[in-house]
């Protein structure tokens, strides 16, 4: 029997196949194309003669192919309006995702994981879409909240165009158990079904303890002690421009009225030594109550958030001859 002929389906299939060759994503992470099923009719005629030397009508198989149509793909961006907050602190996300195919994208979600101990404000969301430099408000269809995941829902996002979100949350003090960083992603479908996804985008906010900093702070004074107890009495004068240099290299100075103070400290057991050479005509103060007194150092515990103080006590260096 000589070979069959098909010439309109075999144009058909080579067509198809053709495209599909050249169209192919073989690469992960590149816009992968919308898809479409084609079915070729079930009837041909071919080029074969019966008995009678007549041409025979032969009945084909129905044959059903899937071919690329379009490229769909997917672009997001994440932003806020600040690079460092602390608890209490109101931080307002961006988000832009554009469809930077060719092939419209049905029933778009965005989905954001929050950072730890950042809570999403409810009534916040606004968005708008931006079709050639034309910039519109638009509704969400949806915004669920699944523990530290947010999920906006939108339509459809046609060729070109950029969808923006903006929303905002409040930092909580489980703030500065996390890392700040949040990390958001797109998905969407094409018109035969098929699921597209966007690379992740990801925010780092530094988060500050602010108020609830676990370090401490150390007060004290450096005072001419008269009675010799340690302790500043009615009418024993503050010593300015006395330095003290702490355990881990501060090097503090007092105030016209003796005074310092050292903030963001470090919690747990910290010393501070008085420089006497910065005290000219001055020496350390005998303590006639205390024996730790009567050190040049003082040692302190200080607990995490907590205040200490330090007091130094001297009295004036009498040259022999005078009194």
């Amino acid at each position: 029997m000589s070979l069959l002929k098909r010439p309109l389906v075999w144009g058909r299939v080579r067509f198809l196949l053709v495209g599909l060759l050249l169209g192919w994503p073989s690469v992960q992470g590149l816009p992968i194309l919308a898809q479409q099923i084609i079915t070729i009719p079930n009837t041909a005629t071919a080029n074969l003669q019966g008995p009678s030397g007549n041409p025979v009508n032969v009945q084909s198989n129905q044959t059903t192919i899937t071919a690329t149509i379009g490229r769909a793909g997917l672009e997001i961006i994440k932003t806020a309006d600040r690079a460092s907050a602390e608890p209490g602190d109101t931080v307002v996300y961006r988000l832009l995702v554009r469809n930077t195919g060719d092939v419209t994208l049905n029933t778009l979600q965005v989905t954001d994981t929050l950072p730890f101990g950042v809570r999403f404000l409810s009534d916040s969301p606004r968005a708008s879409l931006t079709n050639q430099n034309r910039t519109v408000s638009v509704s969400l269809s949806s915004t669920t909240v699944n523990g530290r995941n947010v999920v906006f829902g939108f339509s459809r996002l046609e060729p070109r165009q950029v969808l923006t979100i903006v929303y905002g949350v409040v930092l909580t003090p489980d703030a500065i158990r996390g890392n700040g960083r949040n990390i958001a992603v797109a998905t969407g479908l094409t018109p035969a079904g098929t699921q597209v996804s966007s690379a992740s985008a990801s925010y780092l906010v530094q988060i500050r303890p602010g108020i609830l900093s676990d370090c401490g702070t150390i007060l004290g004074r450096v005072f001419v002690d008269r009675n010799f107890d340690g302790e500043q009495q009615p009418g024993e004068p503050g010593v300015p421009n006395a330095v003290i240099y702490m355990d881990d290299g501060n090097r503090i100075t007092t105030d016209a009225n003796g005074l310092f103070s050292l903030s963001y400290v470090v919690a747990g057991y910290r010393t501070g030594t008085l420089d006497l050479t910065s005290l000219p005509g001055y020496t350390l103060a005998p303590n006639l109550y205390r024996i730790e007194g009567n050190s040049q150092s003082r040692f302190v515990k200080l607990a995490p958030g907590g205040l200490a103080k330090m007091n130094f006590a001297v009295t004036p260096t009498f040259k022999e001859g005078q009194r």
